[in-house]
């Protein structure tokens, strides 16, 4: 064994922020036409949001800035530039090819009930604490030690003095049980009350680990955040997690890895491979196509701007179950 590290961040993160915006925007167009084919970048910082991408939809226009401004407030201003998407990428998708080429890599592991390893699960659990109560910009970072018990837990919150910061932490490791260690970080850089938008810039898809399954597990690289289910990036990726967590039932494995790999506009994956407690074997009972994923898992819903606040994985999403 080793250490093991994970962090989380708050809805209001800056970068959190640009992948909510991306995918409020994705579901405003998929509640008006399932078909959208929607690619939103948002970049924000300092009084100013920027959102750019590709966008392809017969529903009528969305109020993009009103989007905005409902998730970073009425004080930024918003800049647009949306085009339709490629026609070159289209051809490919439209015959039901992938939007792109890629790796997509899907775990599941039986550490915790959410199928996740336990720093990732117990460094979000710690920000979704304290964020019910204090709603600002913040980190959580835990550490494990060798053993399988709490060396150290970090905290820095937006707007939260240490003393009650590091109150909310205690509370924490009592509900928790935690053991160990325990070298407790409160606002290690001291309290601080300039957070989010204000404080630094944000950017769609730059917290990739942490939409992902912490750092201890490799990741394919793509961004979730802005993309409708045609872009396998997203689509794939989610259909790898429900793969692995069949796998860790079916097999009663204590960790399931799988790997699928695409060419832009051909639809079957080129790699299809789970790893079920470090044995490797070629997936088999899945349609994994574009359209087989998106209609297995029904992905052509509004469901996505949810995903963008915690993570992607461990909250019962069609992929979880």
């Amino acid at each position: 064994m080793f250490y093991r590290t994970a962090e989380s961040v708050s809805p209001k993160h800056p970068d959190k922020l640009c992948d909510r915006i991306s995918d409020a925007i994705l579901d405003a167009y998929l509640a008006k036409d399932a078909n959208a084919r929607v690619a939103a970048e948002a970049c924000g910082g300092h009084g100013v949001v920027f959102v750019t991408g590709e966008i392809t939809s017969t529903a009528p226009e969305v109020d993009i800035p009103a989007i905005v401004h409902r998730i970073a407030g009425d004080d930024v201003e918003v800049h647009t530039k949306i085009v339709k998407q490629s026609p070159e990428i289209a051809a490919g998708v439209d015959t039901g090819g992938a939007g792109d080429q890629g790796i997509m890599i899907g775990y599941a592991c039986d550490e915790t009930p959410e199928l996740l390893p336990l720093e990732v699960i117990l460094a979000r659990k710690l920000n979704q604490f304290i964020y019910d109560k204090y709603s600002f910009d913040g980190k959580t970072q835990i550490t494990i030690a060798p053993d399988g018990t709490i060396d150290s837990i970090v905290a820095s919150f937006q707007n939260v003095p240490h003393d009650e910061l590091e109150k909310m932490v205690r509370e924490f490791i009592a509900a928790e049980n935690l053991s160990g260690k325990l070298e407790l970080h409160i606002n290690p850089a001291g309290d601080w009350n300039q957070g989010g938008f204000d404080a630094d810039t944000g950017l769609t898809g730059r917290k990739l680990i942490v939409d992902n399954y912490g750092p201890r597990v490799a990741i394919g690289g793509g961004c979730y955040s802005g993309k409708d289910p045609s872009k396998v990036d997203r689509s794939a990726a989610y259909m790898a997690r429900r793969i692995a967590v069949d796998y860790l039932r079916k097999r009663h494995a204590h960790e399931v890895l799988v790997r699928l790999a695409y060419a832009i506009g051909y639809a079957e994956p080129l790699e299809k491979t789970v790893i079920i407690d470090g044995k490797a074997e070629e997936i088999e009972g899945y349609d994994l196509t574009p359209n087989g994923i998106i209609k297995y898992l029904d992905l052509k819903r509004p469901i996505y701007e949810k995903t963008a606040m915690y993570g992607h994985y461990g909250h019962e999403f069609p992929w979880d179950k």
